[in-house]
């Protein structure tokens, strides 16, 4: 006799998965915040993030970094793993990239705050850092400096 968790409809975590092809394909899992109510920040970091530019087909690079305030659901890693490796093959302008991942975690997790940080290795000698968020920070709740100095030959 199994035993109902919030754990219980994850479909992606701890069975073989194929990596999506594209991220409208690509889903997102979350499950219930045990500690709704409380107040807190999660950062994921993904600082070999791909995606492909969209008028030529070359590979461009970003260190991803989301901060978000959980209001009652926490989104699944693998599953967020596995979105943004689906823009590997993905043609989008960095702008684009970061700005709908932002968007796309916010209306799945309507959470109290998100961020995200998009920090775009140079191509043609120019990186492009694009930040997103969806309102001003909280003051009760401790959130880091994202800690992705400006482009110095980052590396």
């Amino acid at each position: 006799m199994s035993e109902e968790t919030i754990y219980s409809n994850l479909k992606q975590l701890g069975g073989d998965t194929v990596l999506p092809t594209n991220p409208e394909e690509a889903e997102l899992e979350r499950v219930e915040n045990p500690q709704a109510g409380v107040r807190y920040a999660v950062r994921f970091t993904a600082p070999e993030f791909t995606s492909l530019c969209p008028m030529t087909g070359q590979p461009d690079f970003a260190h991803l970094v989301i901060d978000y305030i959980p209001n009652k659901f926490l989104v699944e890693s693998k599953s967020l793993k596995l979105y943004l490796g689906s823009f590997r093959n993905h043609g989008a302008f960095h702008e684009d990239c970061t700005v709908s991942i932002g968007r796309r975690l916010e209306e799945f997790l309507d959470p109290i705050w998100l961020r995200i940080g998009g920090y775009w290795y140079p191509r043609g000698g120019i990186p492009i850092d694009v930040f997103y968020q969806t309102g001003e920070a909280p003051k009760d709740v401790w959130i880091p400096d994202q800690g992705v100095p400006t482009y110095r030959g980052r590396g």
